[in-house]
């Protein structure tokens, strides 16, 4: 069973759809947008697929643990981990952050993602009698070209995001689990018209040596091959997904 954390829509949606369609059975989570969550599963049901989506916020410990024991009970043991749901907070500059919304981009973006890997480690570890498996963790490019003028603080919660992976990679490479990133650049979801920007995508475009946005599918693409026996040899990387930028 592959579990995807914020898999309701966007890049989340996408990895759901192509995972089920190459066999997995898969778990996501969502916070709020149930009507989007259900349809999604009712789809991949009605395509022979096995999808199960379960409420959570990832900041919130209880839910966390909540999620992964409903997965399992409706889907069998854990094999992999994408760690998706995230979060920009608004396109601000640094003076004008305020710490409710720090609190929150780091609560979801940093300790979600630590906590769901916990979760997933105590499972999959051999070290904990488990079988192994793979977990992917969604970062961005904006950890090293750092956000500035728009999501700064966002950049920053994908750089711990980017040392998470590498540490954790180490600490359980012996332990038959594979960790890895993705960073997307500029792609084409609702994201951009969430933060009260939907511009922002045609404006930054000529900045892509490639010339064009990229699409949930081709970062999709990237996770699945990550978890796959394909990457059987791949712990602690970071892919790039974004045009060359």
């Amino acid at each position: 069973m592959l579990l995807v954390t914020g898999g309701s829509r966007g890049i989340g949606a996408a990895i759901v759809r192509l995972a089920a369609g190459a066999g997995y059975p898969v778990a996501f989570t969502y916070v709020q947008d149930a009507k989007s969550a259900e349809s999604l599963a009712a789809d991949i049901g009605a395509g022979g697929g096995r999808a199960f989506a379960v409420q959570a916020d990832v900041a919130i410990e209880a839910d966390v643990v909540r999620a992964f024991e409903a997965a399992e009970a409706e889907l069998g043991p854990l094999a992999g981990l994408v760690n998706n749901a995230g979060i920009t907070g608004p396109l601000c500059r640094v003076d004008a952050l305020d710490a409710a919304m720090l609190e929150r981009v780091f609560a979801v973006n940093v300790i979600g993602t630590l906590l769901c890997s916990r979760e997933a480690v105590r499972r999959m570890s051999t070290a904990h009698g488990g079988a192994g498996g793979a977990i992917v963790n969604l970062s961005s490019v904006a950890a090293r070209l750092g956000g500035p003028g728009d999501y700064v603080h966002y950049a920053a919660t994908k750089g711990a995001v980017d040392s998470l992976t590498v540490g954790l990679a180490r600490e359980v490479a012996n332990e038959g689990i594979r960790v890895n990133a993705v960073s997307p650049g500029l792609i084409e979801t609702e994201i951009h018209a969430a933060t009260g920007d939907p511009g922002r995508l045609a404006r930054m475009v000529p900045s892509v040596p490639m010339r064009r946005a990229g699409t949930a599918e081709e970062v999709a693409q990237t996770i699945l091959w990550l978890l796959s026996p394909a990457a059987s040899y791949v712990t602690g990387a970071n892919l790039d997904v974004s045009g060359g930028r």
